[in-house]
């Protein structure tokens, strides 16, 4: 071989082996458009797409958790939703659902005609709308979301100390549980936030304020007994998915991503990545857990900011080793 063709070769391997790790590099986080995005929650389908909900802008982008591509899925204020908080997607029913809430008041720009609070049902492939069912009481805020075997949707309620369910054919929520445990320590606080189930079969729930870890009994298909666990102190407990039989993904709005096993009526929570800004919520794609950062205290605390959120939003990738998927 000429020397030429062989550097020449040479040059193709290196450009090519730079350009897959660029890729690779690429995908350990994934940057979100817009300039008040603040992404709120996410959620992921079994073939690694991303879903990611925006507060500050609104909408819905998708995400290929392999190659870090993004686009549109639902635009901002499509069915007239307003500021995206939680986010779940079920395949089963080709739904993307949504908590859309009216946050103009503090600083929610998206330009949905909706007022108050209302669970949004999207097409899970082209974002065309599906549903709209507003949450009971002018003050309820839709924070997260749950869905059983049988297509029925869970959602948190954090200004009242209701978990709601919406039948897969229903047309109003019912209240499932309620308990003052849920309630925020404090007038207009954050009450109930993180939604899953465990392996179990029971339900989990967080409160973000109060940094509380409840498990609801399930019996027959209702809500019995509500039992806090005990265990280390959470800050600000927010998204929550399932990992294992009793074992969950948490973010802790202090900064970290934590493993949260359940024995018995207590709970251990062990960090495995800290130093995030704000976390809001996580999901697993096989042995890699995404986190968002949403950066939150520069959305809703205005009067003690003193800079700006760091752009491009962006979303992160934690690999997570087998012990810690087991």
């Amino acid at each position: 071989m000429h020397q030429k063709s062989r550097v020449a070769m040479a040059v193709a391997v290196l450009s090519s082996a730079l350009s897959t790790l660029a890729t690779i590099a690429q995908a350990q986080s994934i940057s979100i458009p817009g300039l008040r995005a603040f992404p709120e929650s996410l959620t992921s389908t079994i073939d690694g797409t991303l879903f990611i909900g925006r507060l500050g802008d609104g909408g819905i982008v998708r995400a290929n958790s392999r190659t870090g591509e993004v686009s549109a899925l639902v635009v901002p204020g499509a069915s007239g939703s307003r500021s995206i908080t939680g986010v779940f997607a079920d395949e089963a029913s080709n739904t993307l659902w949504a908590c859309s809430n009216d946050l103009s008041a503090l600083g929610g720009t998206s330009i949905g005609g909706d007022h108050g609070s209302a669970l949004k049902g999207f097409d899970l492939r082209t974002g065309a709308p599906k549903r709209s069912v507003p949450l009971p009481g002018p003050q309820a805020f839709c924070n997260d979301i749950a869905i059983d075997a049988r297509g029925a949707v869970y959602v948190t309620d954090s200004a009242a100390p209701n978990v709601l369910r919406l039948p897969s054919d229903g047309t109003t929520f019912e209240v499932f549980a309620s308990d003052r445990q849920f309630l925020p320590p404090k007038a207009g606080s954050a009450g109930l936030d993180g939604i899953a189930f465990g392996g179990d079969g029971n339900l989990y729930v967080t409160s973000y304020a109060a940094g509380g870890f409840f498990r609801i009994a399930i019996d027959r298909g209702r809500a019995s007994r509500v039992t806090k666990l005990r265990g280390t102190p959470l800050t600000l407990p927010d998204g929550l998915r399932p990992l294992g039989q009793k074992s969950f993904l948490l973010v802790e709005g202090a900064g970290s991503l934590d493993r949260v096993d359940v024995e018995g009526d207590g709970f251990t929570a062990a960090p495995i990545r800290s130093g995030f800004r704000t976390p809001t919520s996580v999901t697993r794609v096989d042995s890699t857990a995404w986190v968002s950062e949403g950066q939150l205290s520069f959305f809703f605390d205005h009067s003690r900011n003193r800079g700006s959120p760091s752009l491009p939003f962006r979303i992160y990738a934690v690999p997570l080793s087998k012990g810690q998927t087991q």
